[in-house]
């Protein structure tokens, strides 16, 4: 995973975030010579921009029935997904399984 620059480091905010040590450890074992902070920020910014995904109908390769364990938003339509409520999960082209409302399809 690159890291992705935004803007350099001398213009990013300084924040303080509190990690268990043995979760500190392996980040840094898993950014390497790349350092951890770097590794933080490529993985808040993947799941922020996953966030704001949009997925298509296109997108979908397969799909199958579950039941939200919590409040989901559907994918396709931006639908509330209720708790246990029955939904279904889509498979993108990407890998990823999205929720999706039964009515989304």
């Amino acid at each position: 995973m690159p890291t992705l620059t935004r803007v350099s480091t001398t213009e990013m905010e300084v924040t303080s975030i509190r990690l268990e040590r043995s979760l500190k450890e392996k980040l840094k074992a898993l950014a390497g010579n790349r350092g951890y902070q770097a590794l933080i920020r490529d993985i808040l910014w993947q799941h922020v921009e996953q966030g704001q995904e949009q997925v298509q109908l296109d997108d979908i390769c397969a799909s199958f029935g579950a039941v939200a364990e919590r409040e989901q938003v559907c994918s396709l339509t931006g639908q509330t997904i209720l708790a246990n409520a029955p939904m279904r999960l889509g498979l993108t082209a990407q890998g990823k399984l999205v929720p999706i409302s039964v009515d989304g399809l």
